[in-house]
């Protein structure tokens, strides 16, 4: 096969966009008619670097039409496959696809990149609804040949190799734009992803000039990881010959019979070492939609408070957010349970922080609430996120009777975040303002929210304490809230929980109210009537 890779120049000066559209409209009319794969760059329906939505679609609708056009025309001239990257307008926002044309000029695929950067989420405003769905590498199969495909952002997530190697692919498009890399890096994440799928990495970008180290870099790349092409900084295309059914594979370890790169690895691939898994996780809190319910100490009315199988019904039933309490034990671990005190939660007496865990482990935390739970016992913080970190968002109660909270146990509550890779979809619930302060100096990436101390006038100075503390949230305790205290609250970016409530009717109002969040111990009936998706 031949594929042809189009290198067009860009600029950050929008007056370049005329000049720099008509460029690539050349170059298709220059591909030969010998060729069999033609890839454009991303976004080349935006010629130059655009500031904001508004330009971005002043030029997206001046050339789009033109654009798929040419594509369109080329593909039949060339009798090739064609694939270029621009905008498109799907039923719920625009999207940044990948058009695959096949040999006739017929629209055959759509690859919606999978990872958009800050850019496209924060400035563009473009639809990522569907990348917070769990789905399989999008394949399309032509002429015998299985494609995959990958776009700029999409090249840093080496994770998503194995995924696409599964899929056995034979080459891979990567219309891409990369305007930070050296090309140097680019390289060596192509080779790294061709030698990882046993594919060939067909990449197309845009360049500011030969002069520049940075952007540009289309290449082609066997599954070796042999660099077949590198145009660096070059303006122009470039053509290249290959075969497709030219893998590699070699010996699966030593005195085995050959296989691919990938087939090797997955024999002893441990995910469960390094990462939370696949399609249980959940998106990060910040992109989680509001209004949201959160199962108060788990489904406490079916299983008991802050234990495994309260929040397992929880989770089970599709509760996006769970709250707990964590205490500190006299020995130094962290455990989870509501009162400083055992009486009403165990068959034990006196303090939680004056036992060791060896003593409470030798308590009953599940007979107070029925013989069914007999022999329960205490939960540790971290056999929660062995279970269910990624899978829920946490608001993780951290009690405490005064600000002298211990450090040692801010470095272990923390560094367990860290090693089960949860932290952007945990929080930090603190009423007092030293250890608030504490928290966001040992992990400043992790969200807080400012929960009540109880006195009548702090009660209603709750916004302004998440203000001056640089919070992200706040935790209304019933009756101590108002409308001007939520809408105060959502003027500074800042989130509202509110607990809590157990009442339908009650639930309904507190939505329409502006609470983000409601704290509830009924999860499944107030689930049920909030209907919340």
């Amino acid at each position: 096969m031949k594929a042809c890779i189009i290198q067009p120049p860009y600029s950050r000066d929008v007056s370049f966009s005329d000049e720099y559209f008509d460029y690539k409209l050349k170059k298709l009319d220059e591909c030969g008619e010998d060729v069999d794969i033609i890839v454009l760059p991303e976004y080349s329906d935006v010629p130059c670097a655009t500031a904001d939505l508004e330009e971005t679609l002043f030029y997206h609708k001046k050339y789009i039409n033109i654009l798929l056009e040419k594509c369109i025309f080329t593909a039949k001239r060339c009798n090739a496959l064609v694939f270029v990257n621009a905008l498109s307008l799907e039923e719920t926002g625009y999207r940044n696809t990948t058009y695959c044309y096949n040999r006739k000029g017929e629209l055959v695929g759509k690859y919606f990149k999978k990872h958009l950067p800050p850019l496209e989420l924060e400035t563009l405003k473009l639809d990522s609804d569907y990348t917070f769905i769990p789905s399989k590498p999008y394949v399309l199969e032509l002429e015998g040949l299985r494609f995959g495909f990958l776009t700029c952002y999409d090249f840093y997530f080496y994770e998503a190799f194995a995924a696409i190697a599964r899929e056995n692919v034979d080459i891979i498009i990567g219309c891409s734009l990369q305007r930070s890399d050296t090309h140097s890096a680019i390289e060596i994440m192509c080779r790294f992803l061709a030698y990882n799928t046993n594919a060939y990495v067909i990449r197309s970008s845009v360049s500011f000039g030969e002069d520049s180290d940075i952007c540009g870099a289309s290449m082609v790349v066997k599954p070796t990881g042999e660099v077949l092409c590198n145009m660096k900084g070059k303006f122009g295309m470039e053509t290249v010959e290959f075969d497709p059914e030219d893998k590699y594979y070699k010996p699966a370890g030593y005195g085995n019979p050959p296989a691919s790169h990938y087939q090797y690895i997955e024999y002893g691939r441990k995910p469960w070492q390094y990462r939370n898994g696949g399609s249980a996780m959940i998106a990060d809190d910040r992109f989680m939609r509001y209004p949201r319910i959160c199962a108060h100490r788990g489904f406490s009315t079916v299983a008991p408070e802050n234990s495994l199988p309260a929040f397992g019904a929880a989770i089970s039933l599709g509760a996006k957010e769970i709250e707990f309490d964590l205490w500190e034990t006299a020995d130094g671990e962290i455990v989870s349970c509501h009162d400083d005190t055992l009486e009403r939660v165990s068959n034990g007496t006196g303090k939680i922080y004056e036992h060791t865990y060896e003593e409470l482990k030798t308590l009953d935390f599940g007979i107070k609430f029925g013989e069914k739970f007999k022999g329960l016992s205490i939960v540790r913080f971290e056999e929660i996120l062995q279970k269910f970190a990624g899978q829920t968002v946490m608001n993780i109660h951290i009690k405490t009777l005064n600000d002298d909270y211990n450090d040692a146990a801010i470095e272990k509550i923390v560094s367990l975040i860290r090693r089960y890779d949860c932290a952007k979809q945990v929080y930090f619930m603190i009423s007092h303002n030293g250890v608030i302060k504490k928290f966001k100096k040992y992990a400043p990436d992790i969200a807080v929210c400012v929960g009540q101390l109880f006195s009548e006038k702090e009660c209603w100075s709750i916004v302004d304490r998440a203000i001056e503390l640089g919070a992200q949230k706040v935790q209304f305790f019933k009756p101590y809230y108002n409308k001007e205290m939520i809408e105060k609250a959502h003027a500074n970016g800042i989130v509202c929980n509110v607990f809590w409530s157990d009442d339908e009717t009650e639930a309904k109002e507190l939505i329409e109210m502006g609470m983000d969040t409601i704290l509830t111990n009924d999860y499944l009936k107030i689930s049920n009537a909030l209907n919340l998706k």
